[in-house]
């Protein structure tokens, strides 16, 4: 699959938790001499769909490629790699209580990360793990959610310091879904509603530096990937 968005592509359809469905990159507006670059993965997360609630995949690389030198190959790369832990293993329970910091031991169900820099197939920093934030499910399980920390984390990167966010997070796109109901019908008029209104996805934020993603010309390419390892089962032979 090259190209994937809110389940549109046919085989990533299958595979929901290495959808990329969308990416943004800008200057930061708080920090004009940063980047802000936000890939999100998972489309159509349902808020109050538990127990068993959405989180990245712990068997995905996912990336955010930057290309500065206008071959549109990637020169940067920042590598995701993700770890669930089960605090309470006689339980399948996402949260055994209210959850009211990211270090709360009613957090049952958690993911750590790392982050890794890759620099023309060098690597050139390791960050983590760090934690991520957690779901909202709802507010007897994420009182004050919002109130306890907003997730970001910081490293020391090239050139500077970068934060970084993983966790769910409001579908920002704009969609009416209704134009595969044969286009409403036949009823335009019924254009413009946001089908993915109260939908969430699962977003890596990350705000770098203008200056360690330059190369001679300020201008940048970006994009996200999701990956998963390939395995390649064989038969044994017949003998003689």
């Amino acid at each position: 699959m090259l190209a994937s968005s809110h389940r549109e592509a046919p085989l990533i359809s299958t595979d929901p938790t290495a959808d990329n469905t969308d990416l943004y990159a800008f200057v930061s507006p708080d920090a004009p001499t940063t980047v802000t670059i936000i890939a999100n993965y998972i489309p159509l997360e349902e808020p109050a769909g538990g127990p068993n609630f959405a989180s990245f995949d712990d068997s995905v690389l996912y990336e955010i490629n930057i290309d500065n030198t206008g071959d549109a190959k990637e020169d940067i790369s920042y590598q995701f790699r993700f770890k669930t832990k089960v605090a309470n293993p006689n339980t399948f329970l996402y949260n055994t209580g209210p959850i009211d910091s990211l270090t709360s031991a009613n957090w049952n169900v958690r993911q750590t990360y790392t982050v890794t820099r890759i620099d023309n197939g060098r690597t050139t920093l390791v960050a983590g793990p760090m934690t991520t934030m957690y779901d909202n499910v709802g507010p007897a399980s994420a009182p004050q959610y919002g109130g306890r920390g907003a997730g970001v984390n910081t490293f020391n990167d090239v050139g500077g310091t970068s934060a970084v966010f993983a966790g769910q997070t409001d579908d920002p796109f704009f969609l009416d879904l209704r134009v595969f109901d044969l286009l409403y019908g036949a009823n335009l008029s019924e254009a413009g509603t946001d089908s993915l209104a109260g939908f969430n996805v699962h977003s890596l934020a990350l705000r770098v530096p203008k200056a360690s993603l330059r190369a001679g010309s300020p201008v940048i390419g970006v994009w996200a990937t999701a990956s998963r390892p390939t395995t390649t089962t064989r038969s044994p032979g017949s003998f003689g």
